[in-house]
């Protein structure tokens, strides 16, 4: 089941970066962004280690749920990877910071809840995912920042 999550968030993680390299140097470069913006450089590593950190995180709170409860932690999980992986396509793809703000919001509930669910099966898994709603809190508050600058 390891090998399958982390398999599934690298190819969220491949189809995310796949919408989103080439709009970097043309319309991405051309939006106003919020002065706390990270370097372009950091994005790549930091999604690398979150994408790894929520597949194990995942697959602890799936091994420590009691039985015909690890659907739940699966459906959630999915959920908001769903949601992660919209987000690219919202933002980069389809160029509507607007959509992607909509969906970033839901994503940061989805990872919230994702953690709760988490925390009831294996509380490390809970907090393997602590990183990642911190993130996501910063992808809000950017994506807040380029819809009111452009």
């Amino acid at each position: 089941m390891l090998v399958a999550l982390l398999g599934t968030v690298a190819v969220v993680g491949t189809l995310g970066s796949a919408v989103t390299v080439p709009a970097i140097p043309g319309w991405y470069a051309t939006l106003e962004k919020p002065w706390f913006t990270p370097p372009n450089a950091v994005f790549g590593p930091v999604w690398t280690i979150l994408y790894v950190l929520m597949a194990y995180a995942a697959w602890r709170a799936w091994c420590g749920a009691a039985s015909g409860q690890g659907r739940q932690v699966l459906l959630v999980f999915g959920l908001q990877l769903g949601l992660n992986a919209a987000w690219s396509q919202l933002f980069f793809g389809w160029r509507r910071p607007d959509l992607a703000l909509v969906d970033v919001l839901l994503l940061w509930a989805a990872i919230a809840w994702s953690i709760r669910v988490f925390a009831q099966h294996d509380r490390w898994a809970a907090g393997l995912m602590l990183p990642y709603l911190a993130w996501v809190s910063l992808a809000v508050a950017l994506n807040v920042g380029v819809v009111l600058l452009n």
